[in-house]
């Protein structure tokens, strides 16, 4: 069956369908088709949003939008940035700023950008209509869904009429308040808080008639009235709490507040406004059975320091693989409890603990969060979202934030760091190696020819890493990557005769050692049968 088309008879079933269309379920619509995952996105109105909200994509969402193919579109549409400033809002004066660009080691996107959503989803779309046109189908509301052993049907209304829709599994990417959510009985456990955010979008010119010096992206804390200033690709974004009870500001007052912040300037127009209430809200469950909850649905946890839509993205990163996997056949169905296991702690205790003491931050009531202020490399790391480390074996074992002015070597559920290589025809990125499999990096001396296994596993290549380029008639030519001067094995981190596991979303599987004279040890083989259910060569389950 083709991207996009709807089951003509009841033997025609999708393999995934996505409900709603706003930015996680059209980037996970773009994993799906990344992985060749026929896919439809149903989303109930007949326009995308045009919501004024979420200013701010993190370095790791520009990873995973690179993965699946949109990140230049997202870029071009965008204003990058290398400084997230810290100012005090009293004395107007800037403390230490994050600079970004100490991550030039360690990504190929040293910068976060500012793109509000309602142009952010556009650019989206766009380039799903590209990839697979067909795919999203506008007023397309779900109305009902029954779920059976081997497929979820859905009830949809379309401007067609009544429409019945088979799908071997169904993702809720359709908001807080969430219909699939509250269809299923899932609890909603959490808070609500009092204070509400004003978002008002300013024309104003900082750059010349008014000049003003302003990071691109700046946090002026105090205790009585904080602001976040972000420089759009078009206008100027103001963010501000409100006090409980207060009414919406008019034009004038909105007017006569950025004043106070920015100085009496010129030529200030207000574009558009928008009022929002401060949530910390968690499901208490992600998957009932053949349904999945992502995004806003699973976890609606108020942005701060830009942790709403991105810590969505991630969820947009961890399931789409995992569905592929299942659907080509080369894992159990037991790869998908990964899903919640993995992103509920960063959701829950990651980026909602981490707004909530943002905000403390921000009010100036605590300074607790400094270690997450300041030009170190590990604040930079960890205010990009590129230091989350996933549990990805049950123990419990994950972080969001890294410490330390210096890169650490690498541990089983961190990211990759996508340094460069030198493959036979020229550069390689580690996070291309692995857009779309398992890969095993074999850190050796290709000299000594090393023996890899044999092993012909679904979805897992095998490379090896050397400082010295492998001879011509080494037989290794093909799998070999140039590391010159050792720069990606001392950034990985890793002593020599060392294989490291990566999954397709760039975190670290395994690291194991491993004998270079003896390909029939493969741990990793052993390590790749345990994530994906498969059996070993010798039939028992690894």
């Amino acid at each position: 069956m083709t991207q996009g088309t709807h089951p003509t008879s009841s033997e025609d079933v999708l393999p995934v369908a996505v409900v709603g269309g706003g930015p996680v379920g059209l980037i996970t619509a773009l994993g799906l088709v990344h992985y060749g995952v026929p896919v439809t996105v149903f989303e109930e109105d007949e326009q995308l949003s045009l919501d004024t909200k979420a200013g701010t994509i993190l370095t790791r969402t520009l990873e995973v939008l690179h993965r699946y193919g949109a990140v230049d579109a997202v870029l071009g549409a965008s204003l990058r940035i290398d400084e997230i400033g810290d100012l005090d809002r009293a004395t107007n004066q800037s403390r230490e700023s994050v600079r970004t660009g100490t991550l030039s080691d360690d990504t190929r996107f040293p910068f976060v950008i500012n793109i509000p959503q309602h142009h952010l989803e556009p650019v989206l779309r766009d380039r799903l209509d590209m990839l697979a046109p067909g795919v999203l189908r506008m007023r397309h509301r779900v109305t009902d869904f029954v779920q059976h052993d081997d497929h979820v049907e859905l009830l949809l209304d379309t401007p067609d009429g009544e429409q019945r829709v088979k799908a071997r599994y169904l993702l809720a990417c359709d908001g807080g308040r969430s219909q699939t959510r509250e269809k299923l009985g899932i609890t909603v456990e959490g808070r609500t808080l009092e204070q509400r955010y004003m978002l008002v979008d300013l024309e104003v010119d900082l750059d010349v008639t008014n000049p003003r010096d302003y990071p691109y992206l700046a946090y002026f804390g105090d205790p009585s009235e904080w602001m976040i200033l972000v420089r759009q690709p078009h206008c100027w974004r103001f963010l501000y709490p409100l006090d409980p009870g207060r009414p919406e500001p008019d034009e004038a007052e909105l007017t006569a507040k950025a004043k106070r912040f920015i100085g009496d300037v010129t030529g200030l127009r207000v574009l558009g406004t928008n009022v929002y209430t401060v949530h910390h809200r968690v499901a208490d469950r992600w998957r009932v059975g053949r349904i999945f909850l992502m995004g806003d649905a699973a976890h609606l946890i108020t942005p701060m320091w830009a942790l709403g839509l991105n810590t969505g993205v991630l969820d947009a990163s961890n399931l789409p693989w995992r569905l592929a996997w299942v659907l080509r056949g080369w894992a159990d169905e037991s790869l998908l409890d990964g899903y919640e296991r993995e992103q509920a702690p960063v959701a829950i205790r990651g980026a909602g603990e981490m707004a909530e003491a943002a905000r403390a931050y921000m009010d100036r009531r605590d300074d607790g969060m400094a270690a997450m202020a300041g030009g170190g490399w590990g604040v930079a790391v960890t205010r990009s979202l590129l230091g989350v480390r996933l549990d990805i074996d049950g123990s419990g074992d994950w972080s969001m934030i890294v410490h330390g002015d210096s890169p650490r070597p690498v541990r089983a559920g961190d990211r990759i760091p996508d340094v460069r290589v030198f493959g036979p025809d020229g550069e390689v990125y580690l996070h291309d190696l692995c857009a779309d499999a398992f890969v095993a990096l074999y850190f050796t001396d290709a000299r000594r020819r090393p023996r890899l296994p044999e092993g012909a596993e679904p979805g897992l290549r095998r490379y090896v890493i050397s400082r010295w380029d492998a001879p011509l008639n080494s037989g290794l030519r093909d799998i070999a990557l140039f590391d010159p001067g050792e720069r990606a094995t001392r950034r990985i981190g890793v002593p020599p005769d060392t294989a490291v596991l990566v999954r397709p979303d760039g975190h670290v599987a395994a690291i194991a050692a491993f004998d270079p004279a003896d390909p029939q040890q493969d741990p990793v083989a052993d390590a790749y049968a345990r994530i994906t259910g498969r059996r070993t060569r010798e039939g028992a389950l690894a």
